[in-house]
């Protein structure tokens, strides 16, 4: 009965490792619409706040807005998060942020 009792604590203790992965936040860069007649971060902020809750809320996960480049922002969101904010007005894509690492020294032809 001993290994039985470990194995179910061990396959609960699964279980909630992978409910807790699957609703813990990461960095997605949201493109988004150029905003007519509003400041892009304002838009951002509105845009998040449907999703999040409250305009507090979006303001703390949000982490960065691009104004020249593009339109969109970065934020920390969970998956369901993504799946609600990737349906609003104006979104029209949602990545996970990525760390590219450059391979090479200075000069590149070494």
């Amino acid at each position: 009965m001993g290994t039985a009792t470990g194995i179910g604590n061990l396959l609960v203790l699964a279980i909630l490792i992978a409910t807790a992965m699957a609703d813990s936040a990461a960095v997605h860069i949201v493109y988004t619409e150029q905003p007519h007649g509003e400041e892009p971060e304002a838009f951002h902020i509105r845009t998040l706040s449907a999703v999040l809750g409250s305009e507090e809320a979006a303001k703390d996960a949000l982490l960065y807005s691009y104004k020249s480049a593009a339109s969109g922002f970065s934020a920390k969101l969970t998956p369901s998060q993504v799946a609600q904010l990737s349906k609003q007005p104006g979104v029209l894509q949602i990545v996970p942020s990525r760390r590219l690492q450059l391979h090479g020294g200075p000069n590149m032809d070494e």
